[in-house]
């Protein structure tokens, strides 16, 4: 469909475009008119990604919405996108987040609201060319460019250690991202292309692979972040403004997962499996031992994050317990079943993780403070929100009927394929996680109000009532009819799968 050709492109460069727009007209008009032109931008965007969806095929096997055009020719790079069943429920997340985080900033933010408006768009583009990219430099220039904004956004307006948190967090990052160059440059050297989906078909030995799984691990763990690489979370999170730590949480971390589905399984597949019982360690520590973690902070934004941390185990561990699987089983389809776990867990707590990162603002917009003993007794004043912040402690706790345990189970259920022992540690998340969750809501909601500053709140206003009922209804609706969205990734999985089945020693 020639309409199509330009859709994808549109969706990454708009809010892009409209966040340069909103950073040098800030200048020279109101902060309403910047506040409408930043919504505006981001909704225009997320219609824009709802059209792909509307337009996106969920039976084709090959890529949808590819755009190849030469870029810098002496070098074989190209600018080249395009998305599949992967790709395109992390572009809806993005862009749906995008506008729950403008709305978050609409009156907290006071000072040089443009440049943050700008930058959260920017950052929306950027985030949305990494999940399109499918030429290898293209996509390592959307990485690296998006940590740019993220940098302005906790270093301007964070908190009072923020610029220890904002080169912590860049450090970790960088550093991580170069080894990730290099091996793409290798793969390049070897077959040729910097195309993706190129690269997947490179022979290479099996110590080829093994450095390069190696390179990627060190940027893809950092990234999601995995323990014992996990520090610079917590600090960036308790550091970031509210809208920054929501971006964090809900997509950021998403593209450690989506890089290891993009390229480590299926460029270094025998590497993969060669070291899955590492990668499934380092998951179950992060599950259980990040588990505990959390139950000793007294930050409600750090025990989120250490929170995001032991639930993003499950994503890492979905994607390669599926080796042990195929091998008990003998059958590699059963295998599939812990990748769309996988990827469900991403989504799933894409909107979970944002929810409570959003409750946690709410509150410190008007106490100020993110500690967990300053409250208690918020129900007594804020009846309505006390509501909505139960559906989603009981979602991050993983309770049936939500989009929180409809990841986790088939993670689990996969794990039990494999290992008894790796399902019976997995499932101890649904008791650390019911125990640091509702440790929290008890202290904070429930109870006398002690605090004179608790006594005297309001309840959530029509803006925050919107962000919050968007969040609740894609919580509800994923728990309890999770079809859409493993209709959308089926194929596309399944093709990973027979990909990764597939060894490529040569």
């Amino acid at each position: 469909m020639p309409a199509d050709f330009s859709i994808l492109s549109l969706t990454i460069w708009l809010p892009i475009v409209g966040g340069l727009w909103v950073i040098f007209a800030g200048r020279r008009v109101h902060d309403s008119a910047v506040r409408k032109d930043a919504l505006l931008f981001s909704v225009l965007t997320l219609l824009l990604s709802a059209l792909l969806w509307h337009r996106f095929d969920n039976s084709a096997v090959e890529l949808q919405f590819v755009e190849r055009l030469p870029w810098i020719e002496a070098f074989g790079i190209e600018y080249f996108i395009g998305i599949d069943g992967i790709a395109l429920p992390l572009i809806l997340l993005t862009t749906f987040t995008t506008v729950l985080v403008v709305l978050a900033g609409w009156v907290v933010i006071k000072d040089r609201l443009s440049l943050y408006m700008g930058s959260f768009l920017i950052l929306e583009g950027l985030m949305i060319g990494v999940f399109s990219a499918l030429d290898a430099i293209l996509f390592y220039i959307f990485w690296e460019a998006m940590l740019i904004p993220m940098f302005l956004i906790i270093g301007i307006w964070g908190g009072p250690r923020r610029v220890y948190a904002t080169i912590k967090f860049f450090l970790y990052t960088l550093m991580g991202s170069l080894f990730m160059l290099v091996a793409l440059l290798y793969i390049h050297n070897k077959g040729g292309s910097f195309a993706i989906f190129a690269m997947h078909e490179t022979a290479l030995t099996l110590i080829e692979q093994q450095w390069i799984f190696v390179a990627f691990l060190l940027a893809f763990a950092v990234k999601i972040p995995m323990w014992p690489v996990h520090t610079w979370l917590p600090d960036a999170h308790v550091e970031a403004p509210t809208g920054g730590s929501v971006v964090l949480a809900a997509i950021m971390l998403k593209m450690g997962g989506y890089g290891f589905v993009r390229f480590s399984l299926p460029i270094a597949p025998d590497a993969s499996a060669s070291f899955d019982g590492l990668m499934i360690a380092l998951s179950l520590i992060a599950i259980v031992y990040i588990g505990f973690v959390a139950l000793a902070q007294s930050d409600m934004k750090k025990l989120i994050a250490y929170s995001s941390i032991s639930h993003m185990g499950f994503v890492t561990l979905g994607l390669f317990v599926v080796f042990q699987v195929a091998s008990a089983t003998g059958e590699w389809q059963q295998a599939a079943m812990g990748i769309e776990g996988g990827m469900v867990q991403m989504i799933s707590h894409g909107f979970i993780s944002a929810a409570m990162f959003l409750c946690v603002g709410v509150m410190y917009d008007r106490v100020h403070s993110r500690e967990i003993g300053d409250y208690g007794g918020v129900a007594n004043t804020m009846p309505v929100f006390a509501g909505f912040m139960m559906l989603f402690a009981m979602a991050n706790a993983g309770l049936p009927g939500t989009s929180g345990f409809v990841g986790e189970f088939l993670v689990i259920l996969t794990a039990f394929k494999a290992n008894v022992w790796y399902a019976f540690l997995a499932a101890l998340t649904l008791i650390l996680g019911a125990a640091y969750t509702l440790w929290m809501y008890k202290r904070v909601i429930f109870g006398a109000v002690s605090n004179p500053a608790v006594a005297q709140l309001t309840d959530i206003n029509g803006r925050e009532k919107l962000m919050l009922s968007a969040l609740a209804v894609m919580v509800m609706l994923f728990g309890i009819w999770p079809a859409p969205l493993f209709d959308m990734m089926h194929v596309s999985v399944e093709q990973l799968v027979n990909h990764i089945s597939q060894s490529k020693l040569r």
